[in-house]
């Protein structure tokens, strides 16, 4: 399938999968490919995958996305996968886990762990997930780091399962 038939047919299937998952328990263990995961999470890994893959398909077409702020459920997850960045390369997680601060598209403001000066991530909350779901490398956007922890979280951040991946190198991923 190419063209309209494929966007069709997602689009089918994405409709299917949103009723499956309005009518199952949050807390409900699901298979997939990876480890068993609640409902829930699988919901939100399900929108962070279909977010990030689209970034990579308005970044070919050269399109800039108009965000909103249900970002913040990628953002969220980011933050929420800390640990599992340095689990999977086998690095002891290093404590406490960085404050974050990112700004969403509409202004708003939210924040993730206690304040600390020296170990923290500020910024846009799009270029932030742009960074966990590894469409951007760090140095490709305006996102701040204090500290060294958070600085290597950042080089290294994965939020989706899997055998850890290599983030794009600086300025390979781009809108076209």
């Amino acid at each position: 399938m190419s063209g309209r038939a494929l966007f069709e047919a997602w689009q089918a299937g994405a409709e299917r999968c949103a009723d499956a998952f309005a009518q199952a328990d949050p807390k409900e263990r699901l298979k997939w490919l990876g480890p068993d995961m609640s409902a829930l999470s699988s919901i939100t890994a399900r929108q962070m995958e279909t977010w990030a893959h689209g970034q990579e398909v308005f970044d070919l077409l050269g399109v800039e996305r108009q965000e909103q702020d249900r970002i913040r459920n990628i953002a969220h997850l980011g933050v929420s996968t800390y640990g599992w960045t340095f689990l999977n390369r086998k690095e002891p997680v290093p404590e406490p886990a960085p404050f974050v601060e990112l700004t969403g598209p509409s202004g708003a403001v939210w924040t993730w762990n206690d304040p600390q000066a020296d170990n923290l991530v500020r910024g846009s909350a799009v270029e932030f997930a742009q960074v966990v779901t590894q469409v951007r490398n760090i140095a490709d956007t305006s996102l701040e780091t204090q500290g060294a922890s958070a600085a290597r979280w950042m080089a290294i951040a994965q939020c989706f399962a899997g055998p850890a991946e290599t983030p794009p190198a600086k300025g390979a991923r781009h809108k076209a």
